[in-house]
């Protein structure tokens, strides 16, 4: 027997799942709570197993509605894609790709990309988004996200890895600091220390909180700033310390008296990948956002080669 999906079916579930409640999801999706309820009851109906677990807290999904909601937020996003494209046209705007990335990639590589692209591609419209690398994983899996820039590791999960650029996180301190005799240091060396960080909304903020957190230390962030020049001219200015990608870094050594100190920790070192579900099922306009990127890391000599990516450790996988 064929199963018909409605548009207003799936909606409803993805409301339900947000908010873990059938009132609020009905809500959500402006139907009333017996029209919610006989929508969702019928589903299950037709699909011969149960979505959602139902408890006096609430609704929770079964691994049913699991797979579901996964299925549901694609379809969605694909008719989202849809519906934009149409009214892109009748606008001018062919399009719209959504590319979640970790902070590097965001603050080091993309602005340059997208200048290029954007200039090239005039009826094209980007949405760019930060995010640790497991939560750029999750959006593309989820189809929240057509690309994702992530430091985790390629794996089977359905996605497809393109291996982009490497990078590395450093430690950046005043020039006359302690720490600054050394060539190298250990990070748990370094949380005896006052730090200047990047706003708690990036994704390196997160990673390092983490990283302390396993070796089961606090790390003091005194001042939190917006970008990695003003953290280092935070660090300038004897502030703290900072841990920032080198290739930011490396720009501001020559103007500012800090010092750049190479961490020991495996997970400094990051391997860079462009995931997306299917390349070649894309928009075209998409694909040639991937295929820009691919140029210019060739061009900067930051590709990457798919066997050299290092084992990563649990941490190293999230920035």
């Amino acid at each position: 027997m064929t199963t018909h999906f409605d548009f207003t079916d799936l909606q409803l579930v993805v409301n339900v799942a947000a908010a873990q409640s059938m009132t609020k999801g009905a809500e959500r999706s402006y139907l009333s709570l017996p029209a919610a309820s006989g929508r969702v009851k019928n589903l299950e109906q037709r699909l011969g197993t149960s979505i959602f677990y139902r408890s006096s807290q609430g609704v929770t999904l079964t691994p049913a509605g699991e797979a579901f909601l996964r299925h549901a937020r694609i379809v969605m996003r694909q008719l989202e894609h849809l519906r934009g494209d149409m009214q892109g046209f009748a606008s001018g705007i062919k399009g719209l790709v959504k590319v979640f990335a970790n902070t590097t990639a965001m603050n080091e590589f993309m602005p340059n990309i997208l200048a290029r692209y954007l200039a090239a591609h005039a009826d094209v419209n980007i949405e760019l988004r930060e995010r640790l690398s497991h939560q750029v994983i999750k959006a593309v899996l989820d189809g929240a996200a057509d690309i994702g820039i992530t430091a985790a590791p390629a794996r089977d999960c359905g996605l497809q890895f393109l291996p982009y650029r490497s990078d590395e996180l450093v430690l950046v301190t005043r020039a006359d600091h302690p720490l600054a005799v050394h060539a190298s240091v250990d990070f748990e060396d370094t949380l005896g220390h006052d730090f200047v960080g990047l706003a708690e909304s990036s994704a390196i903020h997160a990673f390092l909180l983490q990283a302390a957190e396993e070796l089961g230390r606090a790390l003091r962030f005194r001042v939190e700033v917006s970008n990695f020049e003003a953290a280092c001219r935070m660090i300038a200015a004897g502030v703290g310390l900072g841990v920032i990608p080198r290739t930011a870094a490396v720009r501001y050594v020559q103007d500012l008296p800090i010092h750049i100190i190479d961490l020991k920790n495996s997970w400094a070192l990051r391997r860079l990948h462009i995931c997306v579900r299917e390349l070649d099922r894309l928009p075209v306009f998409a694909q040639n956002l991937v295929q820009l990127m691919l140029e210019d890391a060739s061009e900067a000599g930051g590709g990457i080669e798919t066997a050299a990516a290092p084992a990563h450790t649990e941490t190293g996988e999230n920035t």
